[in-house]
Order: structure tokens, then C-alpha cells, then sequence
């Protein structure tokens, strides 16, 4: 007859719960990156709380690995039926996986992927083509002869993943690319896109060399540079950034910034909950890895992006 037991009754009437923890770095303002990830999970809950499930949120501080370590820790006392974490940090985030395995605790990766980890998911853009992606962008729409600035803000940046995945796939596409030779590739990194130090670095760079006709940040920061591009009356420069936060959004209106890759982040946030629920629930298949899209959004289509 092909009868199949109804898990969700089953688990209500056996009123066993479930909890799931997160780990995801503490947004920086109201209106930054990772309050978007936080509606996703929100919606999941809601849709799942009947079912006995617990969600534990932990955050840290992105520019403190040890904040990350603090907050793994108390994760792992209170031993989670599964973990959500954004590996942010790539030796500290190996460190507490190793744990997890150890107490086969099965967990999800959110937003940056981590290979060859025995994760249960990764839910998120494929970095690396996110980079490749942004290279051609620059590539087809500044001069054949111009130069390109990789902007890095970010502090220990060897030990962030999802950024140093973004730079490879940019670099090795004009290394790849017999066509794209002849742009000059300048890099910099700034620990903090505050400071005047770091901000004087930028504008010198690119009024020193003004063959600089393209620019690729490679985090959610692309508003810093653009606030001291309009500052400094530079025009001329094609701008690309990621993510659709509103410090971005004024300036892709003005024209300063003329590119925003974007990653939906509320749908990871809820996929990634849903996906635990599905495997330690309902004892569901789940995909190893489930990309999101890679949207370019420009400010014409800006109004009809959701």
C-alpha cells in the first residue's frame, strides 16, 4: 500500500525536542550583512517551532577569532543536536568542526565553505566563481591597457575563506585569460576601513596611478571606498562589491558603485535551518552543497531585485 509513517506526528507525540545552534559573526550596524542571514532563520523557526525545536543563537566579534573560540566552546557544553556556523575563520572554525566530528554532532556551513570537512551542508555562493565573475565584469568594461586595485578590508586575511576563495577565482581568471594580459593588477589591504591611515592609502594609490579604471572589494565594505571616491571628486573608476546592505545601495543609485554581486542571505539563513530540520526530523537526504545564485545587480535593476 505504500504506507509511510507520518515523522512529524510521530515526533509530536513523542514530544522530544530538538536543539540546534548557531554561530554566525555579530553584525556591525543595524542595517549590515549578517542581520540578513538572522530573517531567514527567524522564518524557519516559525515554521518549525511546533515540532520541539530550539534554535541557541551565539555570536562573534568579526574582527576577534577569539570571540569565535569563546562562543564555540559554550556550544559545545551544551551539545547541540546540530550547529549552524558561518566559517568565518578558517583555523579556528577547522578547530571546532574537529570537535563536533569527535561527538558526531552534525553541522552546516553558512555563507563560506570549508572542503574536504565532512560537513552535512554548505549553503552559499560559490566564492571562487563570485571572483571569477567580478573579473570578467572589470575586464569587459574598462580599457584594454587599464589597471585593476583588489581592495581588501579585512584583518588576518589568510584565515578568511570565503574572501581569499573571491580573490583566487578574480586572479586567476587574467592569469588564465591570454586576452586579459595586459591589465596591471595592484593589491591592498586595509585592517580598518575607519581608520585615516588606511583610507589615506587608497586615495594616494589612485591618485598616484590613474591608469586604476576598475576596482574590486572584495567583502560587503565596497561603501567605504565609494564614500572616499565621491569625497575626492575621482571619476572614471568601475566599482564592484558584494551584497545589497543600504550604505551599498546609496551609492550603486549614485552611480559611484557600478556593481554589487549579491548572495541572497535571508534564503541561507532559512535553508540552512530547514536543512537541519529535514536530516535530524524528518531523517531526510540532504544535499552536500546547495549554491545559491550569483545575482549582478546594477542600479537599474536594483528596483526589481528581491
Amino acid at each position: 500500500m505504500e504506507y509511510q509513517p507520518n515523522l512529524l506526528a510521530s515526533t509530536l507525540a513523542s514530544k522530544k525536542t530538538f536543539s540546534f545552534a548557531l554561530l554566525f559573526p555579530e553584525p556591525i550596524s543595524t542595517e549590515s550583512y549578517w542581520n540578513k542571514p538572522m530573517v531567514g532563520v527567524r522564518k524557519a523557526f516559525h515554521e518549525i517551532q511546533q515540532y520541539g525545536v530550539n534554535i541557541n543563537i551565539h555570536l562573534f566579534k568579526q574582527s576577534d577569532p577569539n570571540t569565535f573560540n569563546t562562543e564555540a566552546q559554550q556550544i559545545l557544553e551544551s551539545n547541540p543536536d546540530g550547529v549552524v556556523l558561518a566559517p568565518f575563520f578558517s583555523r579556528q572554525s577547522k578547530e571546532f568542526i574537529a570537535e563536533l566530528k569527535k561527538r558526531s554532532i552534525p553541522y552546516v556551513f553558512i555563507d563560506s565553505n570549508i572542503k574536504d570537512s565532512d560537513k552535512l551542508s554548505y549553503i552559499g555562493q560559490d566564492s571562487y566563481q563570485s571572483g571569477t565573475l567580478a573579473a570578467k565584469l572589470l575586464d569587459y568594461s574598462i580599457p584594454e591597457n587599464a589597471a585593476i586595485l583588489v581592495l581588501q578590508f579585512a584583518k588576518e586575511k589568510d584565515n578568511l575563506n570565503h574572501l581569499m576563495q573571491r580573490e583566487k577565482g578574480f586572479y586567476e581568471y587574467f592569469n588564465s585569460n591570454s586576452t586579459s594580459g595586459k591589465k596591471k593588477l595592484f593589491t591592498l589591504e586595509i585592517i580598518d576601513p575607519t581608520d585615516l591611515i588606511g583610507q589615506n592609502k587608497i586615495t594616494d594609490l589612485l591618485k598616484s596611478n590613474p591608469d586604476i579604471k576598475g576596482i574590486f572589494v572584495t567583502n560587503s565594505q565596497v561603501y567605504y571606498l565609494a564614500r572616499l571616491i565621491e569625497e575626492n571628486n575621482l571619476s572614471g573608476i568601475r566599482v564592484i562589491g558584494h551584497d545589497l546592505i543600504n550604505e551599498n545601495i546609496n551609492f550603486l543609485k549614485k552611480g559611484i558603485v557600478d556593481f554589487l554581486i549579491c548572495q541572497r542571505p535571508e534564503e541561507q539563513g532559512y535553508k540552512a535551518i530547514i536543512t537541519l530540520f529535514e536530516h535530524l526530523v524528518l531523517k531526510k537526504e540532504v544535499n552536500n552543497e546547495n549554491y545559491t545564485s550569483i545575482d549582478i545587480i546594477t542600479k537599474e535593476n536594483l528596483d526589481y531585485y528581491k
